[in-house]
């Protein structure tokens, strides 16, 4: 079992130190929190071990796991990997590009592992049909949710769209081209809703919607490829792949059949992917665990949140 502290005591805070103590991989060593007066209170509350600074709690530890706001995830992932130890960080990685690089330079030269809290790639409806889900040609993503004075210090982009953009960028195996976009300030002092394009070399598109304004709450994708439409409900928890083959000779009663201009006739037929249960923050944590263990590399790297992050600022600097 790895050593781990958590810095950060907030709402994911709270629940990643409730996830870790219950987890068998990890033994949980306490946390820190800038508020000394939350610290206590969360220490009499669920019993976790209070310090009372960020480097007692590095020393005491394994493996640091960062869920304090962006501003302060460069120096806190910093000064752990100065110290030896391994750093998982919740998404946006960091404030800026700068900064992440600078931190995958550190941890390269280290040998330590690091992972980013990009949580969406352990959404069990994610992992039914990412196997499914090959050269996309046109993806289209929408995330929608009802007002919450929480996260709202920072574009809706780096909050909630961010999720998108990283499970687009770890299926299409090509560069971004081109971006453009726009968003509104409706609410906040930064875009409460905007809207992407971005166009990949191999010629994919991807058209992504993230709102933080909405009425109702919406996370869903939908992927287009040669022969299949697969969607994913991130929210429900549903996904749906069709599929096209070429049609038999003798095509049964209930056989779906079509047929386009050219007289070629395709089959539609409709998967159900096994859709297994998990708590998602605990899978991302526990494979983190894995990878350090098993020395291997993990599911969400440091470049990959480094990657997700410089396309994130290209869209809002395009607006």
């Amino acid at each position: 079992m790895l050593n781990a502290g958590v810095l950060g005591a907030g709402h994911l805070g709270k629940i990643h130190l409730r996830l870790l103590n219950q987890s068998n991989k990890y033994n949980l060593v306490g946390f820190y929190d800038a508020d000394e007066n939350n610290g206590k209170k969360v220490e009499a509350e669920f019993g976790y071990k209070f310090f009372n600074t960020i480097d007692e709690l590095i020393e005491a530890v394994d493996v640091v796991d960062i869920v304090t706001p962006t501003l302060s995830h460069y120096d806190c992932a910093k000064n752990a990997i100065a110290k030896g130890k391994h750093i998982f960080i919740e998404k946006p990685i960091t404030n800026t590009v700068e900064e992440a690089e600078h931190l995958r330079e550190l941890l390269a030269e280290s040998k330590l592992r690091g992972q980013v809290g990009h949580v969406e790639r352990f959404n069990p409806a994610f992992l039914g049909v990412k196997d499914d889900i090959e050269s996309p040609m046109f993806i289209e993503t929408h995330r929608l949710a009802e007002f919450n004075p929480r996260g709202t210090d920072v574009p809706v982009v780096l909050d909630l769209m961010i999720h998108d953009i990283d499970i687009i960028l770890s299926l299409v195996k090509s560069k971004v081209k081109h971006v453009s976009a726009s968003g509104v300030s409706v609410i906040s002092d930064t875009p409460d809703i905007a809207n992407a394009r971005l166009e990949f070399e191999n010629g994919c598109v991807a058209n992504l919607t993230a709102s933080r304004i909405s009425l109702k709450n919406m996370r869903k994708a939908r992927f287009f490829q040669k022969d299949a439409y697969i969607s994913v409900d991130f929210l429900e928890k549903k996904c749906e792949v069709v599929k096209m083959k070429d049609a038999p000779e003798n095509p049964g009663d209930f056989d779906m059949i079509l047929q386009n201009a050219e007289g070629v006739k395709k089959q539609i037929y409709f998967d159900n992917p096994t859709i297994a249960n998990n708590n998602a923050i605990l899978d991302e944590l526990e494979t983190f665990a894995d990878a350090i263990n098993n020395n291997t590399t993990p599911v969400v790297t440091l470049h990959d949140g480094t990657e997700a992050l410089r396309v994130a600022n290209q869209i809002i600097n395009s607006f």
